[in-house]
């Protein structure tokens, strides 16, 4: 069973990380290289991150890490200044929380409007990846995990059935990626989020909108008290 969960999980990230003629997903690759780096705090703040010297780390070429340095920009990550070059910012810690606060609350309408308006193939599916979830948890695979779980939140923005509401969601999560695959990294996390998944799922396929609308918007708020503590413990 193991084997088999890694072989899916590594057949979805194939299909996420091949490189395609416009590098999109190289970059987003490389965006996620370089967020947890300067998370973790290998890069500190004030750091100077030249393109030569990144593009030779990773092995791309400028391109994508120019792409990547504006997209961590935007996280509040990076400070891009003008004819001088990229630095890594010093963290703006009430941005940040502003940024959870509304993560909650957009994903907490995707998971209302889910439990409304998905359909019967929808909920299957949802539950597909909840029980490949389970699975990550019992055999302990982070990276995994942070994969799939991206796989999960989506499945509920598009259930939600709200295009709009589906592009400014998909938007703030790559503002906020960085903060969210962090708080994998503290002890205990994985299983926790699970079981907060597990409350969201039940409530959307009872079809309970006002219940799965507290129980996203309160996983969230977990995920911020997560970083918090993976922050102070570094």
């Amino acid at each position: 069973m193991k084997s088999a969960v890694r072989s899916k999980v590594k057949s979805r990230r194939i299909s996420i990380s091949a490189p395609r003629p416009d590098g999109r997903t190289r970059t987003e690759g490389l965006r996620h290289d370089l967020a947890d780096a300067i998370v973790s705090g290998e890069f500190e703040p004030g750091t100077a991150l030249d393109e030569v010297r990144l593009a030779s780390r990773f092995g791309v070429s400028r391109t994508p890490v120019r792409e990547a340095l504006r997209q961590l920009s935007a996280s509040g990550l990076v400070e891009i200044r003008p004819h001088r070059g990229a630095i890594v910012a010093k963290l703006d810690e009430r941005q940040l929380h502003d940024m959870f606060v509304t993560m909650a609350e957009l994903e907490a309408a995707c998971a209302g409007l889910a439990a409304q308006n998905m359909t019967t193939p929808e909920r299957r599916q949802l539950e597909a990846i909840h029980d490949e979830l389970r699975e990550l948890v019992r055999i302990g695979e982070p990276e995994s995990y942070n994969v799939v779980n991206e796989s999960f939140h989506s499945a509920i923005y598009v259930g939600a059935h709200n295009s709009y509401l589906f592009e400014i969601t998909q938007q703030t999560r790559t503002r906020i990626q960085p903060f969210r695959r962090a708080q994998f990294r503290t002890i205990g996390r994985l299983q926790r989020s699970f079981e907060e998944h597990d409350h969201v799922v039940a409530a959307i396929l009872r079809g309970d909108r006002e219940a799965a609308y507290l129980a996203m918007r309160q996983h969230l708020i977990s995920v911020e008290e997560a970083y918090d503590a993976y922050a102070e413990a570094h």
